[in-house]
């Protein structure tokens, strides 16, 4: 790449050609006040004009976020002139603001608030006529306010780069101008996959989960029975929530508190990831063996099943009919666990700590449950926990390393560890599939071709003489891909695994927000690789499991032999599988 030379206060700074203002300023240690670029580099074209400097060759004012360098360009951050537009945009979006910063989800993580305090905005400046507000609260997974929206557009950019999906727009015209799917109506009722990825990029409150705290609450002070499990990729990312650097793995910890706040079990939903394995690997073989929708597609994540369900519901037979794990282990929980140790299911109340909002939905989908009792109650996201822990007092980063509940369900392996990041389910599922194939264990149980961030990995592995060729997709602009390559018949796999989020379960839409203004010092130059700190914290785990492939495990054995019979098996159907059907989009 050419280099340029630029000056920013007076100083020199040699730079690459074709940056913007302001990553030239944060590569010469500046740090523009902006409300578009912290991080996902999904910017709305510079219209909050939070990010103004001065600089030579322009005509007035620039929006550093859009404005590229020039050789021999100057540029002033700090003159009053620079200075006091920054904050007039800032008293503008505030003159329209919500401004009920106590009970906002945001508050301690807003950006608004941020760039306020950094700006010296003032309070009042600007009042007037404030724009008629929507409040969506329709869907169990995330909810919309636009008295706190401030115009970013940075929800939509997400939406559009990682599904190439617009199910987000700006609606209406001048003042009256929001931000929300076509025709101001709500998610319900929109072609929205729920996935959460807006919400993680939402700079204030205008976008976040539906929180169901307050039905765990109700539930402890209704006297039930209440156990909780947790996903693998909330260890991975829960310490930032208490400043600790990202891709901590904080299993132990966490363990720890969620037994201080009162569950009577905590276990990991691993145990149900392995169990996943044990239906998928089979179903994949009796596929590949007797006949069936080749090529089979995994089933784990429920953003991509409802895009599936959306916009490809003549592919249906291709997805595995495994639920997800955290259900699967739910209705393990109601019915064997309940019955091997004298609980009524109706007295149980199962949480699920999810890195993502769809499962939120998902819980709710009709078929997620058995004779009229829910496999799983209520789920709360990475980020609830940590509301959670904080408002018991709970110091987190004192706490001792404790083991999760192991008590006949509930001891897991490596294979179930990584199912958090991409690739994750895929490698978990041929470390099965080719030992059952092969009356063997695979010599090298790290499947590396299937690992990593590009959009779309694939392998070909032989398992026992048979070839099995394999893709990997997550976010659904790349899934469309292998989905279109399946509608026309030229897909050359068996198996296919796709992942909702970019990056998988590590980057859900329900984990912590990574913003470098709310990041401890030294990690602000990780922004762009926290999905590959978050998913090593996963392997680094499975690399230290005794046990590392889901059919070893002896807990998920016996309940093979004790209850369910083998894999597969109708009573396995009745409780760990599901159906899907087609669902129509707004304006068809």
């Amino acid at each position: 790449m050419a280099k340029i030379n630029i000056k920013i206060e007076g100083v020199p700074y040699e730079v690459e050609a074709g940056l913007t203002i302001l990553e030239a300023a944060r590569q010469c240690g500046y740090e523009i006040p902006t409300l578009c670029a912290f991080n996902h580099g999904e910017c709305s074209r510079g219209s909050c004009r939070v990010c103004l400097v001065e600089a030579t060759g322009a005509r007035g004012l620039v929006a550093s976020c859009v404005y590229p360098v020039a050789d021999g360009m100057e540029i002033t951050i700090s003159s009053p002139k620079a200075s006091e537009a920054r904050r007039s945009s800032v008293e503008l979006l505030l003159s329209n603001h919500n401004r009920n910063c106590q009970e906002c989800d945001k508050n301690g993580k807003c950006e608004l608030l941020n760039v306020a305090i950094l700006t010296g905005a003032r309070e009042g400046i600007y009042e007037g006529e404030k724009t008629p507000a929507t409040v969506d609260r329709l869907t169990p997974s995330i909810k919309r306010d636009t008295s706190k929206c401030v115009l970013c557009g940075r929800c939509i950019e997400r939406c559009k780069n990682a599904h190439g999906l617009s199910v987000l727009g700006f609606e209406k015209r001048g003042f009256k101008t929001i931000v929300a799917p076509a025709e101001n109506r709500s998610f319900a009722n929109s072609p929205c996959i729920l996935c959460g990825q807006c919400v993680s990029v939402c700079p204030t409150g205008a976008l976040m989960e539906v929180s169901e705290i307050e039905k765990v609450d109700a539930a402890f002070k209704a006297g039930k029975y209440v156990v909780v499990q947790t996903a693998p990729a909330v260890r991975a990312a829960l310490g930032e929530e208490f400043d600790m650097p990202v891709g901590s793995l904080v299993t132990g910890k966490m363990v720890a508190a969620l037994r201080r706040l009162g569950f009577k079990k905590v276990f990991d939903t691993n145990f149900g990831a392995d169990l996943t394995i044990m239906e998928e690997a089979h179903e994949l073989l009796h596929r590949v063996n007797e006949g069936g929708a080749l090529p089979m597609i995994t089933s784990c994540s429920p953003g991509w099943v409802n895009y599936a369900e959306y916009y490809y519901g003549d592919l249906l037979e291709h997805l595995s009919s495994c639920k997800s794990p955290h259900e699967m282990f739910g209705a393990i929980l109601k019915n064997y666990y309940a019955e091997q140790k004298g609980i009524d299911p109706k007295d149980m109340f199962v949480v699920s700590i999810m890195p993502c909002t769809a499962k939120k939905y998902e819980k709710d989908r009709p078929e997620m449950g058995n004779n009229g009792i829910r496999d799983v109650d209520a789920v709360l996201t990475t980020r609830e926990l940590g509301k959670l822990i904080k408002r018991a007092g709970i110091r987190f980063e004192k706490l001792p390393d404790e083991e999760f509940d192991n008590d006949i369900v509930g001891e897991y392996t490596g294979a179930g560890v990584i199912f958090g990041a991409t690739g994750g389910v895929m490698e978990a599922a041929l470390r099965t599939a080719g030992a059952i194939l092969t009356g063997k264990e695979l010599e090298r149980v790290e499947l590396t071709e299937v690992r990593g961030l590009e959009g779309i990995k694939e392998a070909t592995y032989n398992l026992g003489g048979t070839e099995v060729k394999v893709a990997v997709a997550h976010g659904m602009k790349n899934a469309k891909v292998l989905l279109d390559q399946i509608r026309k018949g030229e897909s050359p796999y068996q198996f296919i695994e796709i992942m909702g989020c970019p990056g998988g379960c590590v980057a859900g839409g329900g984990q912590p927000y990574v913003r470098s203004c709310f990041l401890p010092k030294e990690d602000i130059d990780i922004l762009d690789t926290y999905r590959d700190k978050r998913a090593a914290a996963l392997y680094k785990e499975d690399e230290g499991k005794s046990i590392r492939v889901s059919h070893k495990n002896p807990q998920i054995i016996e309940l093979y032999k004790d209850f369910l019979g083998e894999p597969n098996s109708h009573k396995a159907h009745e409780l760990l599988h599901t159906t899907y059907k087609a669902r129509e989009r707004f304006g068809k």
